[in-house]
C-alpha cells in the first residue's frame, strides 16, 4: 500500500512549505462531502499524529491517517498547470464514480 507523490506535486510541497517557513510536510485526507461521498482534504502537517502513516518520497513527507487509507491506497498525488490555473491532482484507482461538479468521489 503507498501514496505516490509525482516529483512535479513534491516540488510544490516544498515550495509551499518554504513560503510557510515551517512543517513536516502535507496531511492528506478525506472528508465526508458532496452528493457522491468524499472529498480530499490537504493540509500542512507540524507533526505525525498517533494515528498517521508517513509516506517519505522526493524528499517530502505526506501524511495519511490509517482510517483513509482505504480510500487512498495507491493514490498518485500530482501537480499540475492548465492555462491560469495550477492545482493539486488526485489520481485515485480506488474511485468508483464521482459527482457531476467533481468536487466529490466515491470508493
Amino acid at each position: 500500500m503507498s501514496i505516490n507523490v509525482t516529483e512535479r506535486a513534491a516540488k510544490q510541497i516544498q515550495k509551499q512549505l518554504e513560503k510557510r517557513g515551517s512543517g513536516l510536510g502535507l496531511r492528506l485526507g478525506v472528508k465526508p462531502s458532496g452528493c457522491s461521498g468524499y472529498a480530499y482534504v490537504l493540509d500542512y502537517a507540524d507533526e505525525q499524529a498517533e494515528d498517521e502513516l508517513v509516506f517519505d518520497q522526493h524528499d517530502v513527507k505526506v501524511l495519511v491517517k490509517q482510517a483513509d487509507l482505504d480510500k487512498l491506497k495507491d493514490i498518485e498525488l500530482d501537480y499540475a498547470k492548465e492555462g491560469f490555473n495550477e492545482a493539486f491532482k488526485f489520481n485515485n484507482p480506488n474511485v468508483k464514480g464521482m459527482c457531476g461538479c467533481g468536487e466529490s468521489f466515491s470508493v
